[in-house]
């Protein structure tokens, strides 16, 4: 499974692709909100830090106006990928769009039916929501594993996105379902790394070294 990050703030990305493991990113209009700083001009950034897939959404909602914002975002660097609602006009906007040789990644999933729909769209991701999911008390690794199973039997080529990721365990549980990408906030990756047997295994040999040798 691959990690992706799901933030628009630059130095959170450069921190994390540092790391060696970063594959993508993922934003949304919330994330670009808390930044205050210029939708494209981020975009354009982040995709000058991280390698893969950059994941952009769009803001209008009808058809027209969605068509011209995607192919706007998708022009500031080719590994832009349209993030599109799944409504009736979005399904639309991502056929156009595969159409167009844009890739999508339909965003706002809560059903395995979205999904199926938004693969046979063309869309390229769907990025089921599973910590909202759980939020109205169902349950978002059910949902991932629906999707999988439907994908699987299909042999689709759409990737699915675990997203709205809260804590560690989704990211551990979507891996054992085999789901392609997580997209994780920055705090829980720092949270994925982190352990307190490591931090005392540490200071247990720097101890010890010190004690034999009387160095620091």
């Amino acid at each position: 499974m691959r990690i992706f990050i799901d933030s628009a703030n630059i130095e959170e990305i450069r921190e994390i692709n540092d790391l060696g493991f970063l594959a993508g990113v993922t934003t949304n209009p919330t994330l670009i909100a808390r930044e205050k700083k210029d939708y494209r001009t981020v975009i354009a950034q982040i995709c000058q830090i991280v390698s893969g897939p950059v994941s952009a959404e769009v803001i209008a909602t009808d058809f027209p106006s969605m068509l011209k914002e995607a192919e706007e975002l998708a022009s500031i660097h080719p590994n832009v990928v349209i993030k599109v609602p799944l409504t009736e006009v979005g399904l639309q906007v991502i056929k156009k769009l595969k159409d167009k040789g844009i890739k999508t990644n339909a965003t706002l999933v809560f059903s395995a039916n979205q999904a199926l729909l938004a693969a046979r769209a063309g869309a390229a991701y769907v990025s089921p929501f599973v910590g909202r999911i759980d939020d109205i008390s169902h349950d978002g690794l059910q949902l991932l594993s629906d999707i999988m199973s439907i994908f699987d039997q299909y042999i689709l080529e759409t990737e699915v996105i675990a997203a709205s990721i809260r804590h560690p365990v989704h990211v551990l549980e979507a891996a054992k379902l085999g789901v392609h990408i997580a997209t994780v906030p920055y705090k829980v990756i720092k949270q994925m790394i982190a352990h307190p047997l490591t931090d005392a295994g540490i200071a247990r040999f720097l101890a010890d070294y010190k004690a034999a040798f009387g160095q620091d």
